[in-house]
Parts: C-alpha cells; structure tokens; sequence
C-alpha cells in the first residue's frame, strides 16, 4: 500500500522525464520493486547515466542504514580545460608532487570554479542538466576562442588568472547556469564572480616556490584547448572525512568489520576513532553505504574529489563538425555531453554589449596598527635620544623610520606601522592573493601608516613594481584621531620615493586644483 501511494507521489517525476527526448530512467527501475524516493537517490548518486548502474547501487546498498534519509547530493559547476593544454596540466601535477610533495591543488583536478557547491533535491536533478545547456547555448556565441591565461605567484599560490572580457564572458556564463537553476531545479547557486583562476599549486612550502615556478614554465597557455563545463557531484556528509582507497581486497573476520575490494573508496571520520585499534580505522564504504573495522594498510590516502560524480558536460566549440551531428538533434546529449547548436556568424548587439562590459569594484583597506595605538601618545618619546636619532626600544616597534627632511619630530602626528601592523598588511595581502581578486590601481591616504599599509599588500600580491601608489589627499581623515591639534606634516612624495616607496609622481589630486583655485579666492575677495 505504502509503495503503491509513493508510486503515485511520484508520478509526476515520472511523467516529466517521459516527454524528454531520452526515455525515462525512473521507469524500469520502479518496474523492479525500487521505492521512488531510493530509485531517484541511486540515479542521482550514480549521475543519471543508466538503468544498470543505478540498479547495481541499489543493490550494493541494500544494508545502507542511510538509505532512506533525505540527504540530497552536493553539486558543482566547473570550467575544465581538455586536449593539450590538460595534458601539460597533468604532467605538471605529476611532476610538482614528485619533486615538491604534494599540496592542496593535488586534491582536485585541474579546474577553474564556476561556482559554490549547492543542494540539489533528488527528483530535480535532471532539469540542472537543462539548466546546464540552456546557460551554454545562451554564452556560446560570446564565449572566447582562446582563454588568456596569466601566470600568477606568491609564497603560498601559483596559478593562472583569466583576466578581461573573456573572464567576463565566463562569469556571464555562471550567472546564467544559476539563474535557470533556481528557475528550473528550485536550487540556490552562488555563481562566482571574483577573479577567475585555475590553480597549479596551493599551500606549499615557501622553498618550494622556485621549483613550482620553473615547472609551471612548460605550461605554455598558448597550448591549444576547448573548455568544457562539467558538473559535478558528491556526497555532502564526508566532506571534511579523510578518503581512503582499498588496495587489496578484504574478507571480514567479525560482524563488525568491513568487507573491501580493490578500489573501493573508505570515508574515515579522523575525530571517532577511539574504538578502532592500532592499525585498524572505523570508516563508511561509498560502495555500500554500510560502516565498520578494516586494517588501514590495505588501503591508501587519496583526495576526496576522486569519489566525486561527473554527471553532464557542456563542450564550447565555434568550430562544429556537422557531420558528427548527423544521427542527433542539434543541441542535443550524447554521453552526458551537451553539444551546442551550430551558431551564426553574427552575434547579437546585446551580446557583444555584454562581452565587452568590465565589472569594476572598489576595494576599502583599512590601514595596520599604528605605533601610537599601542604605546600612547609618547611613543615618539620612547624611542628617540636626545639628538633626535631613532631605536628600538620594543620588538613591536618598527625596526627603522624613513628619513624626513625636518627631522623625526614629524612623526609624532604622522606615526608609522607597528610591527604588528606591518604583519597584518602582508597577511592582507597574502589572503587577497589566495583570493584571486585583480588589482589594477591602489590609492592611498598620504599618512605613511597608509602608504606602508599600500605598499606591504602590494608586495605579497607581486605588484609592488608594476602599480604604482598614488597618494590621494581627499581620502585623509586625520581629523578623526587629531581633533584640536595642528594639521600633520605629511611626508612629500619625493620623501616617499627616497624611502622605497613606489608611488605615482605624475599623479595629480582633483583636490590639488581646487586648492590653488581656493587660494587665489582668498587673496581677491576673501570670502572663503
């Protein structure tokens, strides 16, 4: 009765997928005894390819107590490269970990992130795939014929940046696919719309950052690629379980041990291993959902990406070989492939628009600590002599100041970083490297804590010769810290470049005109 009543719930699903032009899955699956809710579970965890293989995990998880819990899969979108330019890719995985050990880019394959892993209800996974081709096809004619790629590094990062309109036209593009998603599958996806980047290597060890350099040199970007947007999916709950795969295979020897074959994927949760031996783990095989005891060296340590599931794949080609096409639709699947239609030389107005807009934004730093925050207004009285020549009476205080034409008095309102300050600026800028964020021009108040501030980001981002600081007066809130007191003396720009700091000598404030212009006003009516 119940099985009949969950049929009938169902039925709409069913109905749905009879309409499309490839038969339905759900059918012969409930036509052998499958409840709806387990069936569509299996499809979803095996990517809707077919009947078999879903039959075949149903039947493998026959004991799984998660059975029939409600927990969807997690899904992704990603932009992976294929053909030569992939296979340099690979070597240079292979060759990076043989050389420098493994770090985090080893986890996943090479990829660049179109969006955040979302849920996805079981019964709706189908129309992510239409979402899938309907974003493809809307993108295509804009979508670039070569992707520049930009090789980027820092002490923790190497990878490519995709900059400019094609970085927009991908971003357009992963907007698209969230948008038909929530409208066709009820999914809330979060496309990615900061810097664009495939990773080569990630939280290494900073001697090895030379070595990564030199191999990431034979990754050409020229390389020849077409770029597919593949879709993927994983099980949400051992995300953050250590993944563990079987080398030999493994007859238990007591009811609560598992049973292994080479090959399968273990789930270990590192935090609940109190019961397990010496030599012996507590996991949860993917293979049969079922959990227990096994001995930890007849498996191996792998990424969590391997267990991953790719379900449908979207290929970008301006260049279509029709004749490939002849026994399909246009447009249609083949595989779990889309294939875009062929498109037309002319792309619309509203598209090329959309292929040329650069989004912009503004990024608001907030200077490091300031000495005078942490040793008080006196500070400068700490760590001068009477001749007026700088120490360092605190580890906290700068190991030097820059020289100043009137002499070290003008620090006192115009104080530098602290130590710590000076930290909190690289770590800024290391994070927005890890980040991929893009900066193209830096404006900075002129009080040197800003500048300092400016020019520490700019060195962990690899920048510090190529942008050049312009110091901005208009953004100077001294007033805020300085009320009742004197204007600061604020270091020229000449005394900043004498003091290493790469700042614009050409650049000119608005401010600066209107202040000329205010002084002859004074001097005609005095009425300002």
């Amino acid at each position: 009765m119940a099985a009949a009543g969950e049929t009938q719930i169902y039925a709409k699903v069913s109905n749905k997928l009879k309409g499309r032009s490839t038969p339905s899955l759900l059918d012969p699956l409930l036509a052998m005894g499958f409840p709806a809710h387990t069936a569509l579970k299996a499809l979803a965890a095996t990517g809707r390819k077919t009947v078999e293989e879903a039959s075949d995990w149903l039947n493998c998880h026959c004991n799984d107590p998660s059975l029939d819990d409600p927990i969807p899969q997690e899904y992704a979108l990603f932009l992976c490269p294929t053909g030569p330019l992939l296979e340099k890719l690979q070597e240079f995985w292979r060759e990076s970990k043989r050389q420098c050990a493994k770090n985090r880019a080893h986890e996943v394959f090479p990829h660049v992130t179109l969006c955040d892993f979302f849920t996805c209800e079981d019964q709706k996974v189908e129309c992510l795939y239409e979402a899938l081709k309907r974003a493809g096809d809307r993108i295509l004619g804009s979508f670039p014929a070569t992707v520049p790629l930009v090789l980027h590094s820092s002490i923790s990062y190497l990878g490519f940046f995709i900059d400019d309109s094609p970085a927009d036209v991908i971003r357009e593009f992963a907007m698209l696919f969230a948008t038909e998603a929530s409208v066709l599958a009820d999914c809330t996806v979060k496309p990615c719309t900061k810097q664009l980047h495939l990773t080569l290597a990630h939280k290494f060890y900073p001697h090895h950052q030379r070595t990564l350099e030199q191999l990431a040199k034979a990754v050409h970007p020229g390389h020849s690629c077409q770029w597919t947007a593949a879709l993927y999916s994983r099980d949400m709950r051992f995300v953050h379980y250590q993944t563990l795969r079987a080398l030999f295979q493994y007859k238990p020897q007591n009811v609560d041990e598992l049973m292994l074959s080479p090959g399968d994927y273990i789930f270990v949760d590192p935090t609940q291993q109190e019961e397990a031996s010496e030599g012996w783990v507590i996991g949860i095989s993917q293979r049969t959902g079922c959990q227990g005891f096994l001995p930890e060296n007849y498996t191996e340590r792998v990424s969590e990406s391997d267990t991953w599931v790719k379900h449908r794949t979207y290929t970008f080609s301006l260049a279509m070989d029709l004749n490939s096409r002849r026994d399909g639709e246009a447009g249609g699947r083949r595989n779990g492939e889309f294939r875009p239609p062929p498109m037309s030389r002319s792309i619309s107005s509203l598209q090329d628009l959309q292929a040329t807009i650069v989004r912009r934004s503004v990024l608001v730093v907030r200077h490091g600590e300031r000495v005078d925050q942490v040793f008080g207004k006196s500070w400068l009285q700490q760590c001068s002599t009477p001749d007026g020549k700088y120490y360092r009476p605190d580890l906290n205080f700068p190991c030097s100041l820059p020289r100043r034409s009137s002499g070290i008095k003008d620090f006192e309102n115009d104080p530098p970083l602290s130590s710590c300050g000076i930290f909190q600026s690289r770590i800024t800028g290391n994070a927005l490297l890890d980040s991929g964020v893009s900066i193209t021009s830096v404006f900075t108040s002129p009080a040197l804590r800003c500048v300092q501030t400016a020019k520490h980001i700019l060195e962990e981002l690899k920048l510090e010769k190529r942008i050049k600081i312009r110091v901005e007066p208009g953004i100077f809130e001294w007033t805020k810290w300085e009320t009742g007191k004197t204007t600061p003396t604020l270091m020229n720009l000449e005394e900043l470049k004498e003091a290493n700091f790469n700042v614009n000598t050409d650049y000119r404030s608005p401010l600066w005109a209107c202040a000329s212009v205010k002084k002859i006003k004074r001097k005609g009516s005095g009425s300002w």
